[in-house]
């Protein structure tokens, strides 16, 4: 198997070939015996790899959406507050479009929610959301611009509890800078940034998989959601090589929020330093010490 993908040029691949291409080299930096143990295995020995993995993932993406499914109701509970109707935290069928809380969330951006005819649409299923029409709880504030659709875009609170939440650990949402005191799965992954794709995933943690809508089970193309659109529209924006510019940015910022240390900062020039001060002063004082001892020799 490796040695046909070796065979093959990358320019011959399409589009989603590239993609899964990508993932799977990916993967190979996760895991450095992964390509070895491929090269040397037959077609059957692949297949149960291939399993594995596919189980591990399942596993993970369940555990994530089990736990999300509680706590996220606290996040978007305002302070000091509460929802009315109050939302079970085990229970699904009262969120979606069914909850004036999560449907505000989920509400499209560019759509008014508080517009009653356009709320009742989407409550009754007349008017369908496909993946590629985003949620305004993207937003920073849930605030869409539209002559600036990047303002805010994957800014919010809520995206940066989720992303806490399964990278770094549940205790540090509530924390001003991560400060797990076990491995944490970032850590454990030597993950020290965050990527496109752990973006896209937790979007889609909290749109898709249940954290606020009202459906029971995981489907990638459930009708309220759309959600294997949804996931791939997201990343086609973030790998975009038009729209880099603003992709840096926005990993420059995320980084910020959840790998501080690791973030790149910039540093205050070392010229106004207060150790770079004194030495001015003292250079200053030697100057002046040496010019009156000059004036003294030549006397």
């Amino acid at each position: 198997m490796m040695c046909k993908l070796e065979d093959r040029n990358l320019e011959t691949f399409s589009d989603y070939e590239r993609k899964e291409y990508s993932v799977f080299c990916e993967l190979l930096k996760l895991v450095p015996s992964l390509e070895s143990r491929l090269s040397s295995s037959d077609e059957e020995d692949v297949v149960a790899i291939a399993e594995l993995i596919q189980r591990g993932t399942n596993g993970a993406r369940a555990d994530d959406m089990k736990g999300m499914k509680c706590t996220i109701i606290d996040w978007i509970t305002l302070k000091g507050q509460m929802l009315n109707p109050h939302i079970p935290h085990h229970a699904k069928s009262a969120r979606g479009f069914n909850h004036k809380r999560t449907g505000a969330l989920l509400c499209p951006a560019g759509y008014d929610w508080s517009n009653a005819e356009i709320k009742e649409k989407l409550c009754n299923g007349q008017l369908r959301v496909t993946g590629n029409q985003w949620p305004i709880f993207l937003y920073a504030n849930y605030a869409y611009n539209t002559e600036d659709p990047w303002n805010g875009l994957l800014h919010s609170g809520i995206f940066i509890s989720a992303y806490k939440y399964i990278f770094t650990s549940p205790s540090s949402v509530d924390l001003e800078e991560p400060k797990a005191t076990h491995s944490c799965n970032a850590r454990i992954h030597r993950m020290h940034s965050v990527t496109k794709a752990s973006i896209t995933y937790v979007a889609i943690q909290v749109s898709c998989s249940f954290a606020l809508t009202s459906a029971q089970v995981f489907s990638r193309t459930d009708l309220l959601t759309d959600s294997e659109w949804f996931y791939n529209s997201i990343l086609e924006l973030l790998y975009d090589p038009d729209e880099r510019h603003e992709v840096n940015q926005l990993l420059q910022w995320w980084n910020r929020q959840i790998f501080p240390a690791n973030a790149e900062s910039a540093w205050l020039p070392s010229k106004n330093s207060m150790l770079a001060t004194i030495r001015r002063r003292r250079v200053a004082f030697k100057a002046v010490a040496a010019m009156a001892g000059g004036v003294a020799d030549s006397g």
